[in-house]
């Protein structure tokens, strides 16, 4: 019977790797969308504040669909972004404007995406102008309007 318990534990294991696998999986677009939304407003004001960093950090480690990423992808992703804009702003922006679209089609994520933003451009206390353009433009790239979050 041990024999029998073993192969059942290591099936109900593995079943449980592959389905946080495909979970990752089926998400990846999100996350690099929102990890590209968050750069996108974090740099709108020409400063990444520690505040801005530590809210994505905090939504990922937090969200069920994104909670499965190891932080430290998540932190050179974003990284990765910023890097993408400080290198050059044009075409960083573009790059990053088509990992948003990615999304585009979901609209629940789309929404999300949105709201993560917005939370991100006052997790500094200020949520500017162009903080507000910055997802104003994100809104138009995922087909939401902008009105209906205030923007």
């Amino acid at each position: 019977m041990g024999f029998y318990n073993d192969i059942k534990t290591k099936a109900t294991q593995l079943q449980g790797s592959l389905a946080t696998e495909l979970i990752k999986f089926r998400n990846r677009d999100l996350m690099d969308a929102i990890l590209a939304g968050c750069a996108l407003v974090a740099t709108a004001d020409g400063t990444v504040s520690a505040e801005e960093k530590e809210k994505m950090l905090g939504f990922v480690r937090n969200s069920d669909a994104l909670k499965h990423y190891d932080t430290s992808l998540v932190i050179d992703t974003f990284q990765k972004y910023i890097g993408k804009l400080e290198f050059d702003f044009a075409l960083g922006r573009a790059e990053l404007l088509q990992e948003i679209s990615k999304v585009s089609k979901k609209m629940d994520e789309a929404r999300l995406l949105v709201r993560v933003c917005c939370a991100i451009g006052t997790s500094d206390g200020d949520f500017g102008q162009q903080e507000k353009q910055v997802v104003h433009d994100i809104c138009l790239e995922v087909g939401l309007n902008p009105t209906d979050f205030d923007l």
